[in-house]
């Protein structure tokens, strides 16, 4: 939680916002199954808080928001798991629903790549404020996996549906100024000079 500051940079009581935070960055902020749950669990405690105004989805450190799910621990432990890993991409679509359903304004703070999975949580926040150094896009259809965790959902709102299919299966990446144009973001901030 982060106290609300006006914008002479005083304190507003009462009122907060909930930072739910991804904590991976050596691998890239890539989620786990901990990790999703902790996520769920945030965005549910924002909804359900009186005090909170708007929820912060970000990341730890500058190089990504997310590129997905953890790779190692689907090779360590979900690909001798079938059925298991079906329960987890469950968990990914309720770490989706949990996003959709805060009753709170949710913004995407991203710091980095926002690629694959982290797309796809990323667009179902309601606002996404981008460092202009991000980049974004789909890996999985380059791995055998379709982006059917939101951006088949989310992308034909926001674009045709020619250039929605070409983000999907091309994992073709975009800059964040491309994205701002596109309308899929809503503010590019610098940080370079």
């Amino acid at each position: 939680m982060r106290s609300v500051i006006d914008p002479e940079g005083n304190v507003i009581d009462g009122l907060n916002s909930a930072w739910i935070k991804l904590n991976n960055p050596k691998q890239y902020n890539s989620y786990t199954t901990d990790m999703i749950k902790g996520a769920i669990a945030g965005f549910h405690k924002a909804s359900m808080d009186r005090s909170v105004v708007a929820a912060i989805f970000t990341a730890v450190g500058d190089k990504a928001f997310c590129t997905g799910g953890n790779t190692k621990e689907y090779a360590e432990y979900y690909s001798e798991r079938p059925n298991e890993y079906g329960e987890y991409m469950d968990l990914f679509n309720a770490m989706v629903d949990s996003i959709l359903n805060c009753k709170k304004p949710t913004i995407c703070r991203v710091n980095g790549m926002r690629v694959a999975g982290g797309q796809e949580i990323g667009m179902a926040c309601d606002i996404a404020v981008s460092s202009d150094t991000a980049i974004f896009g789909q890996a999985g259809p380059r791995h055998g996996s379709a982006p059917d965790g939101g951006s088949t959902d989310f992308l034909p709102w926001f674009l045709g549906i020619e250039d929605a299919m070409w983000n999907c299966i091309s994992c073709e990446l975009w800059s964040a100024y491309k994205m701002k144009r596109v309308g899929l973001i809503s503010k590019v901030a610098p940080v370079l000079k």
